[in-house]
């Protein structure tokens, strides 16, 4: 091994090293309260020795949320491959995305944070191009389950593109899951079971598209069968 090449692994061991304490350190103390100058103690490292690796706080962030996206990103891929008709996949992938939520929720309040302008914008380019690369391939693989339903007769497009219509879906469940990531504000307006009602809302906005085969918003047995379906087929098949 050359010099060069045994640098370049003791710099990402190194920034490795960061990340992981750094995801400690919000797990056991709070996301808002995660400090440079303590996460380098931490480490055992000087504080100018983290800002060679992330030139701000937002920099870190936004490092944190791409390591964290690239596993999302899988399990978002292999919903969109799943063996199951477009409908069934496009539905899939708000379960994905809300199970793999449930199981690192420091992953979605972290997100929540990064995405905010405030954090965003102060971020470095390089890091904010590192996070938007990650999602590229599940959007691409979100825009091929609506290209086929259109070549497939099961969607009409109308005036909008592929990449338009999956935001429908795809904001609803977003929207419902930040509302779910601020403790007690469902709870208050009397909504007990905020999870099934994002997947019935789901079924619902696929219907409104017109997506074919339509979807019995009255069969809660169905509904609940197929999110059972896809957590095994899907979210636990690999175990």
């Amino acid at each position: 091994m050359g010099t060069r090449e045994r640098k370049q692994r003791e710099v990402q061991a190194r920034e490795e090293l960061f990340l992981s304490t750094a995801r400690r350190l919000i797990r056991e103390e709070g996301l808002l309260t995660l400090q440079m100058a303590r996460l380098a103690r931490a480490c055992d490292y000087a504080t100018g020795t983290l800002y060679q690796h992330f030139a701000s706080k937002e920099d870190l962030l936004v490092a944190l949320a791409t390591q964290r996206m690239r596993e999302h990103a899988e399990q978002f891929c292999r919903a969109a491959s799943w063996q199951a008709g477009t409908r069934d996949r496009m539905f899939a992938l708000s379960v994905v995305d809300h199970a793999f939520n449930r199981q690192h929720p420091g992953f979605a309040r972290l997100l929540q944070y990064v995405f905010t302008e405030v954090v965003w914008e102060s971020a470095s380019p390089d890091r904010r191009q590192a996070l938007q690369v990650e999602l590229e391939a599940p959007a691409a693989a979100v825009t091929g389950i609506v290209s086929q339903a259109i070549a497939d007769g099961e969607l009409v497009s109308g005036r909008l593109t592929p990449q338009e219509l999956m935001l429908g879906p795809w904001g609803l469940s977003a929207g419902i899951q930040s509302m779910q990531q601020t403790r007690g504000m469902l709870a208050g307006l009397g909504i007990e079971d905020p999870t099934r009602l994002l997947h019935h809302h789901v079924q619902a906005v696929l219907n409104g598209l017109g997506w074919q085969p339509l979807f019995d918003l009255d069969d809660g047995t169905a509904l609940d069968g197929l999110v059972a379906r896809i957590e095994r087929e899907v979210i636990h098949a690999e175990s």
